[in-house]
């Protein structure tokens, strides 16, 4: 092994590596619970394909088109196809992880992402054409995006956006695909006179719990090391979501009584939200983020409801609208102490300008695409 490769930092990689993956898994019974009983096992199934199809891909050519050399900071060009190239040294993007550990890790966002989507058509999609649309969608959508923002050379990278963990590549992007191919597909039959209640809320709660535990694997292993800035993301992560989570049971209690749906909801919804700002600003900056989130998420919900558009399990609303809350949170509450990045309140105005124009050109791409 090369002695430039910190076991440390290697250890903790890939032990988020496999906490990523397990949020998967974790998706499927999230998304599973609230789907009606005769859809249960095509809904989980949407979710886990997404692990051997994804796997396989990024593989082949997703991780070159991320993370490969720069083409006009659009996409990367194809060195590590096959993963050519790609072995027990440390890459361009950790001097102290081997770039297999790192390639492997951000394979996990890359199974998610499209497996987030589904949300939006569970209950009325053919398996074979969603199978086609993924490949697509990873390969058109997800790999250019990584590489805008993420990739040596990309140009939201080159401008200055701060994307910690994945706010625009992750959850604006599935969020904004999710609205878009709603508004295409059309209504499942019978919506929205016809009944569909979610039919396992255990599973919804467990998956959330299997969300929460997986989440400190994807904010706190961004860091590519195990240091301070890890242990940073992961208490913000937490922060973010615990706060969501009360916002959200005190902004629906006016309906009934506290709902375990929708303190997980919100709990999911602080993850989203302190995705791209976990290594960014502090634990109160967390807080402020995922309160606020909670209440955006929700009234996003009432809005999709009152304009009757069948975006089965709210991925717009919970991801994208989050998601973009978050980058655009970061570009406020970015704390230089943490991580030298300034936001508008620490006295750089021009960061929140530059993530409005990441966060605008991330939804306008993925919602056109």
């Amino acid at each position: 092994m090369n002695d430039a490769i910190s076991t440390g930092d290697t250890a903790w990689i890939l032990t988020s590596t496999a906490m990523v993956l397990l949020m998967t898994p974790g998706l499927a019974f999230f998304y599973g619970g609230m789907v009606r009983r005769k859809n249960i096992l095509s809904t989980l199934n949407l979710s886990f394909i997404m692990m051997a199809l994804i796997g396989v891909q990024w593989v082949l050519f997703g991780y070159s088109l991320s993370f490969g050399g720069n083409l006009g900071g659009v996409i990367g060009d194809l060195r590590h196809l096959a993963f050519a190239g790609v072995g027990s040294k440390p890459g361009p993007y950790s001097s102290s992880v081997p770039q297999l550990a790192f390639a492997a890790f951000q394979m996990m966002f890359a199974v998610i992402t499209p497996a987030l989507i589904t949300g939006a058509f569970v209950e009325r999609v053919r398996f074979k054409a969603f199978i086609i649309f993924s490949l697509l969608w990873a390969t058109l959508v997800y790999d250019p995006l990584c590489h805008w923002v993420w990739g040596e050379g990309g140009w939201m990278a080159a401008v200055g956006a701060l994307d910690f963990a994945g706010g625009t590549v992750v959850h604006i992007a599935a969020g904004f695909s999710a609205l878009a191919f709603s508004l295409v597909i059309g209504p499942r039959r019978g919506f929205p006179k016809v009944p569909m209640e979610p039919h396992n809320i255990t599973f919804t709660v467990l998956g959330a719990g299997l969300l929460w535990f997986g989440w400190f694997g994807f904010n706190a292993g961004s860091a590519l090391s195990a240091n301070g800035l890890a242990a940073n993301a992961l208490v913000t992560t937490n922060t973010a979501a615990a706060a969501a989570a009360l916002s959200w049971l005190f902004v629906s209690w006016h309906e009934g009584k506290p709902s375990i749906l929708g303190i997980a909801t919100g709990a999911v919804v602080g993850l989203v939200a302190v995705t791209p700002a976990a290594g960014f600003v502090t634990p109160v900056g967390a807080l402020i983020i995922g309160a606020l989130a909670a209440p955006l998420s929700y009234y996003a919900i009432r809005f999709r409801q009152w304009r009757r558009l069948d975006e089965s399990l709210d991925v717009w609303a919970c991801h994208g609208m989050a998601g973009t809350w978050g980058a655009l949170a970061t570009g406020l509450l970015a704390d230089p102490a943490v991580n030298k990045a300034a936001g508008l309140f620490y006295g750089n105005p021009a960061q929140l300008g530059i993530q409005v124009l990441a966060a605008a050109a991330s939804i306008v791409f993925v919602f056109a695409m």
